[in-house]
């Protein structure tokens, strides 16, 4: 029922945005959907300045679809035409695929499957990926030289982990799937809502935490993210995803999506969403400001 709604709404939100747009419908416009978070919201006002500065296409930005799956779906039916994707969303079954997590195998296998099964173009990545990272304060880092997660291995069991809830009970990359790759076992266990652990290891109540690769209170706190030297974190590059219909009729996309592709590094990104997330700053004006910033609008 709860899917019903989600998705009726989605569609009255898309009429509404065709009636307010010239040329809605006839192909010179393009809605390009976005999550509920920063970082595909910022990058999506990157390619509304960038398509229409290049070419006399109109550019809708939809935001706050509920979830990357609901993205894809708008994006199958034609409600959207153009949004960021993670390359992991491929492990929830999409289409058949060889799990690994070796992030080049990954990201071929998404622009194979998403290209055959369902007419999606999906380009190389930005340069970043969002996914789990284990998160320490800077002053232990440098402390303990703690720069990828086997370092802790020796002093797992006098530090407090927290985590979020849900991590503990996963299945393939939680806790205990964990335990067994890395060999690591921590002291003290707390799990916690995951917008918690920030702070609670910027303030000492926490030894280490596990994070997301790309927030921005990882530079509001002044945090330092182990490297997976095992790769046990399954990959999570982000890329631009356009429907291939769009492409093939506007080729001169093509062109313009790849100015961003390999530009966006982790700390980038980072910084981009703390504009947003911690100085409270328009989206479009932070993606506008950036493009200036680098050469790419004037």
């Amino acid at each position: 029922m709860k899917r019903r709604v989600r998705l009726a709404l989605l569609v009255v939100t898309i009429i509404s945005v065709c009636s307010l747009l010239p040329g809605c419908g006839n192909g010179n416009t393009i809605i390009i959907g976005t999550q509920t978070f920063s970082e595909p919201k910022i990058i999506a006002n990157m390619y509304k300045f960038l398509i229409e500065d290049r070419t006399d296409m109109r550019v809708k930005v939809l935001p706050d679809l509920a979830t990357s799956t609901v993205v894809l779906d708008a994006l199958t039916k034609d409600d959207i035409q153009m949004a960021s994707l993670y390359s992991g969303i491929i492990l929830d079954n999409y289409f058949p695929i060889e799990r690994t997590n070796d992030r080049a195998s990954i990201l071929k296998q998404a622009q194979e499957g998403f290209d055959k099964h369902y007419g999606l173009k999906w380009f190389d990545s930005y340069g970043f990926e969002n996914t789990y990272a284990f998160t320490v304060r800077k002053d232990l880092a440098a402390k303990e030289q703690l720069q990828r997660i086997s370092d802790v291995k020796d002093k797992a069991q006098s530090m407090r982990l927290g985590v979020d809830t849900s991590w503990l009970e996963r299945a393939g990359d939680g806790y205990e799937d964990f335990k067994k790759a890395y060999g690591i076992s921590f002291g003290k266990v707390y799990p916690m809502e995951v917008a918690l652990v920030y702070n609670a290891v910027a303030t000492n109540k926490m030894d280490i935490v596990v994070a997301y690769s790309t927030d921005a209170r990882l530079k509001e706190y002044d945090l330092v993210t182990l490297a997976d030297d095992k790769h046990f974190f399954p990959p999570y590059d982000a890329s631009p995803v356009i429907r291939k219909e769009v492409l093939e009729k506007h080729p001169e996309l093509q062109e313009i999506i790849d100015l961003l592709i390999g530009k966006l590094d982790a700390k980038t990104i980072i910084d981009l969403n703390y504009e947003v997330d911690v100085n409270k700053r328009n989206e479009k004006k932070v993606a506008e400001e950036y493009l200036k910033k680098v050469g790419l609008l004037k």
